[in-house]
């Protein structure tokens, strides 16, 4: 039978024909909570759910997104969130369920909540309902500037003194998230599923989640990662040391609650494999300001005499330069070397030794602020304009002289940076150097699980950079990465750059040996299509030995050795680096290319 109702005109209507507002959802109690599971990463149990709010099936106001654009525009935003907070804590209570549950409410409804009703309220309603307030997590869901501060703390206080615990939701999602966590001290912080998202794809949100952990566990502070949906994610979230997750990959939001994760998640949780971490395009030492390399130095004016400027440098013998400057801007340069050409020069004393030392300045100097960049410095260095190599620069801020630098300085600076930062990534291939292959070593030691280590290197390459130039081993170079690329595991399988023509490949994939037999088949019979017609014709070129005799070589061919590293075999990345390196050796004997050194 069909339900009849009163219009405000005195009609009757069917309920049906009634429009949903916020309003009638509220008075009819229509809520639905669902319920999603948070999982511990460590061992895969479930430890609570989240309670998340569905408006009448069917209707515009099904989705949460709706609803609350629906309570805005009524004015009934405080009275949705308050009544989703009592209709998830009362679904939940009759399922019985044990753990934790967590239940979403801005800050202003908070307040509002407990200026309407006392604390002793909400315990006496839990008693009722069999719900312990150890149990429930209210989860902050503001995004935009607490209006009153003071306020949400007094509340937040008032529910921790009974046992309640606070959760700060989204966090790297809101303006206001890191004052949030500063001022709230939340027990639990929930971390964007921005930051979960195709994260084994990108270095700098693993940079920016593991920032994120430091920051929580210097804090006291338990971190759940939100939107958890391939085994990829999950693998390099849980690797990253992330306790909790929750995501569509362990279950999404249902009316009942779940007690056990599935197979598929159960089984990635199970396994030892680690996560090959991506790494960031990062710019080593990407702070460095020229600043770094001022030399404090006397300046002087454009009057000044240059039997003035004589007895300074002969003052001081490690002055390399004096700038000229006036109205505190410089205005050109005075190198000692170039200086004292002249100086010594017959009559120069007597002709020039009163006049003002301009005359044979540089008046064009290179001028750097203080806060000039790496990249600006690179530019520098390989400018036309290469004087300042011998003459030096001026260094200055805001237009105003600081003091003086020299070239050598500078190429010193600009190399160092340049090997650091291709210690970390290959300027040629952009894989991962030096550091990152210990790193990821050191984690596959620091786990206790097998894997097999492999060392590639070129055979002939030398001759073949000598004959082509080293613009075509330059590409020989970057067709083994990308061979070794194709042929590897990206989420089992670690593909570095040692430099050259050495690479390094840590596998987890148990099929390792066909992977390398591909590889080497791949490479050598792309290889041959560097080579001009008449070596191909031939077999090979005519270059110069590592003696400076000339001998025919073959085609650039690739060797790998490899290492089986059983758990607890070594403790050090250097001991596995020097043992697969030994192994490369014994392969470049072998015919095939493929030297497999087993363990003693």
């Amino acid at each position: 039978m069909t339900a009849l109702r009163a219009t405000p005109a005195g009609n009757w209507q069917s309920a049906a024909d009634i429009p949903w507002t916020l309003a009638r959802v509220l008075a009819e109690g229509a809520l639905h909570p669902v319920f999603q599971p948070i999982v511990r990463l460590a061992d895969g149990a479930v430890t609570a759910h989240e309670c998340l709010m569905r408006g009448p099936a069917g209707t515009p106001l099904q989705m949460p997104d709706a609803m609350f654009a629906a309570a805005r525009t009524e004015g009934l935003l405080i009275e949705l969130e308050i009544a989703c907070v009592r209709a998830g804590i009362l679904a939940w209570s009759r399922q019985a369920m044990k753990g934790k549950l967590f239940v979403n409410i801005s800050g202003a409804a908070l307040v509002e909540a407990l200026t309407r009703h006392d604390v002793t309220d909400l315990l006496r309603v839990l008693r009722g309902i069999r719900v312990s307030p150890e149990s429930l997590v209210f989860e902050l869901t503001e995004h935009d500037r607490v209006a009153d501060m003071p306020a949400l703390l007094a509340a937040v206080a008032r529910l921790r003194a009974c046992g309640v615990q606070i959760a700060l939701d989204d966090f790297g999602d809101g303006c206001s998230s890191l004052r949030l966590w500063t001022e709230v001290k939340p027990n639990i912080v929930k971390i964007d599923k921005f930051f979960a998202r195709d994260i084994g794809d990108h270095g700098e949100k693993v940079q920016m989640l593991d920032a994120l952990l430091r920051l929580a566990a210097s804090l006291g502070t338990s971190v759940i990662v939100e939107g958890i949906e391939t085994d990829v994610e999950l693998r390099v979230i849980r690797d990253l040391g992330v306790a909790y997750g929750q995501g569509y990959f362990f279950g999404r939001p249902a009316p009942l609650v779940v007690r056990a994760i599935d197979a598929d998640a159960r089984r990635e949780l199970d396994s030892t494999e680690i996560a090959v971490l991506p790494e960031v395009g990062r710019a080593v030492h990407s702070d460095f300001r020229v600043e770094r390399m001022l030399m404090r130095a006397p300046a002087v004016s454009p009057d000044t005499s240059h039997q003035t400027v004589a007895v300074m440098f002969q003052a001081d013998e490690s002055l390399h330069s004096i700038a000229i400057v006036e109205d505190g801007a410089p205005v050109g340069m005075l190198n000692r070397e170039r200086f004292f050409d002249q100086y010594a020069k017959p009559y120069f004393k007597e002709l020039y030794g009163r006049k003002p030392c301009t005359l044979f300045a540089h008046m064009s100097p290179l001028t750097l602020d203080r806060y000039t960049g790496i990249e600006t410095l690179t530019q520098v260095l390989t400018s036309e304009d290469q004087r300042y190599l011998t003459e030096g620069f001026i260094i200055t801020e805001g237009g105003k002289y600081l003091g003086v630098s020299t070239g050598e300085q500078l190429v010193r600076a600009v190399t160092e940076i340049r090997i650091e930062a291709a210690r970390h990534a290959n300027p040629l291939t952009f894989l991962p150097g030096n550091i990152p292959i210990s790193q990821h070593i050191a984690r596959l030691l620091a786990s206790g699980n097998d894997f097999v280590a492999c060392y590639g290197d070129l055979n002939h390459f030398k001759p073949f950079n000598d004959y082509y130039g080293y613009w075509q081993g330059d590409e020989m170079i970057r067709l083994v990465a990308s061979v070794f690329v194709a042929h590897c595991d990206a989420r089992r399988d670690f593909v570095g750059h040692v430099g050259g023509d050495d690479f390094v490949v840590v596998f987890q994939s148990q099929d390792w040996a066909t992977r390398c037999a591909d590889i080497i088949d791949d490479f050598n019979a792309k290889a041959r299509s560097l080579f001009d017609a008449e070596a191909l014709k031939r077999g090979g070129i005519e270059a110069e030995d590592r003696d400076g005799m000339m001998r025919f070589f073959g085609f650039t061919t690739l060797s790998i050795g490899a290492v089986r590293v059983r758990g607890g075999q070594y403790t050090q990345p250097e001991q596995v680096a020097s043992a697969a390196a030994l192994a490369k050796h014994k392969a470049k004997l072998e015919t095939r290319g493929l030297y497999l050194e087993e363990a003693a």
